[in-house]
């Protein structure tokens, strides 16, 4: 496994944990394939954390391109528009 920082793994872990960030975007990211990205969260979550994760990741739909039932795009909040740099703009 490759040398990650403390920055790159934060945000590994922080993707895993999004429901609509699939493992293949990790790895177009960071290059870890998905059984690689379960190695860093056992290594770096308490167990009872990674437990949880695993049963809420484990056959999700999202987690994987070729079992989502949409094809392109995303989920877009109505609001999205007004939002930018996570603040939310003046109107």
């Amino acid at each position: 496994m490759k040398e990650l920082s403390g920055i790159s793994i934060d945000r590994i872990i922080e993707m895993a944990w999004e429901d609509r960030t699939t493992f293949e975007a990790i790895q177009f990211q960071f290059g870890l394939k998905e059984q690689e990205v379960i190695d860093v969260m056992r290594r770096e979550m308490k167990p009872k954390s990674f437990k949880m994760w695993r049963k809420r990741v484990q056959g999700r739909k999202t987690k994987h391109e070729k079992l989502r039932t949409f094809e392109k795009g995303r989920f877009k909040c109505t609001r999205q528009r007004s939002i930018s740099n996570n603040a939310i703009a003046k109107r």
